[in-house]
């Protein structure tokens, strides 16, 4: 039984595709059922998040894992297979290992990645197709990149425009959760700062969008509410952190509504994260008093200095994984041979168990007691050596070298001697 990862990301696979093959986490019990219905495969998890979808299993036949992924979603196979990653055995220990780390992440050392693996673990343990493969894997793969964290920087600086959004406002509030949040835009960046403001717990989290239909998925995943983009000018007031990115080709946040919005504050202070291209905020109003205005040229310097002190972390933290990688699979190999060991062990107790029974008959026959240890030893001793001796006689030309050699191996013999 081999252990397989396949899936893709968004490395591989544009948005749209990605979508497609998404699970709904309150079906994914479900699906795992269904994956293991029929087919080739014992054991099965499945990681799905915004960025990638993916399969963990224990099969000798990866090729009915994918057809199952096709036919699940609806979708013809040539339709995801242009973007289908399979990774066997050894590759795909190390995949685990890299993405839980936030090796393959968009944002190098992410942190969600990895709550997002142990929940892909809890749902499949929930369903019962978590064998003790994939469970020892996933240990393995927690305790490797909590090593990697531990052990490196990779998760010590900034690199991504969302988490030095995040830091830039903490800058100006002490305390995140007391702030009220609001997004423009629904896109993936918006997504993603949603996601790392939302780690804060802030007081109110919103949503406003052109459009309902993604506004009202990203608000419903991080428990935000959404607003209309034309009541804007309303509801400006009521945010003390404001993150925008659409793809206005005008500004839609203008100086006079940002002046308004400050009078009805009371000239409290207010962060605006401006990360569009063209600007959704006209630059005049970063010269107000009580804003504070960051622009993707700030937040770029904090995460170019961010990302240089990970990626010299990024080369130990692939010597951890590669170090960590061998030894699973020394674990894996060692498991193999647990069925031989077991049933040495079983021939091994079964003339044990023989022998004591014969040398009890003689001593409750008044036997002297030496002459029954005695021949107890001699007895047992025949029957271990005897598969050993038997072989060796029995091989013909140059397998009886070859087995005679493996014997004095494992009886640490020195026959030269």
């Amino acid at each position: 039984m081999q252990v397989y990862a396949l899936g893709i990301n968004h490395h591989t696979a544009p948005l749209d595709v990605r979508a497609q093959v998404a699970f709904d986490p309150a079906r994914l019990g479900q699906a795992l059922h269904d994956l293991l219905r029929g087919r080739p495969v014992r054991e099965a998890a499945i990681l799905s998040t915004c960025n990638r979808t993916e399969l963990y299993c224990a099969t000798e036949d990866p090729a009915a894992a994918i057809d199952w992924l096709a036919e699940y979603h609806a979708l013809p196979q040539r339709r995801i297979e242009p973007y289908l990653y399979r990774h066997p055995q050894k590759d795909a220990v190390r995949h685990m290992f890299r993405v839980a780390s936030g090796l393959d992440s968009m944002v190098l050392g992410e942190p969600q990645i990895l709550g997002q693996m142990k929940q892909a673990a809890r749902f499949a343990e929930q369903a019962g197709t978590l064998g003790a493969l994939l469970g020892k894997l996933f240990q393995r793969t927690f305790a490797v990149a909590k090593e990697v964290r531990s052990t490196t920087a990779i998760g010590a600086n900034i690199v991504s425009m969302a988490a030095a959004a995040v830091h830039l406002s903490e800058r100006i509030f002490e305390r995140l959760d007391e702030q009220r949040v609001l997004f423009i835009g629904a896109g993936e960046m918006i997504e993603l700062c949603a996601a790392h403001f939302a780690g804060a717990k802030p007081r109110r989290l919103a949503i406003a969008n052109r459009t309902p239909e993604r506004a009202r998925s990203i608000a419903a995943r991080y428990g935000g509410e959404v607003l209309r983009l034309e009541d804007l000018s309303e509801n400006l007031t009521h945010f003390d952190i404001v993150v925008s990115c659409t793809a206005s080709t005008l500004p839609i946040i203008g100086l006079g509504l940002v002046e308004r919005a400050l009078k009805a504050r009371r000239h409290r202070p207010v962060v605006m994260v401006d990360l569009a291209v063209p600007r959704d905020i006209e630059a005049e109003v970063g010269r107000l008093d009580d804003v504070f205005l960051y622009t993707l040229d700030d937040l770029g310097q904090i995460v170019e200095s961010g990302q240089e002190s990970r990626q010299a972390a990024l080369v130990a933290a692939e010597e951890i994984i590669a170090h960590r990688v061998d030894d699973f699979l020394h674990w894996l190999e060692a498991r193999e041979t647990v069925p031989t060991i077991r049933a040495l062990r079983d021939t091994g107790e079964r003339a044990r168990r023989h022998e004591v029974e014969h040398a009890l008959k003689l001593l409750a026959r008044g036997d002297d007691p030496a002459q029954v240890i005695e021949a107890l030893s001699k007895g047992l001793t025949n029957k271990l050596l005897h598969p050993p001796t038997q072989a060796l006689n029995l091989a013909e030309g140059r397998e009886r070298g070859e087995v005679a050699e493996l014997i004095a191996r494992i009886w640490r013999l020195h026959p030269e001697q």
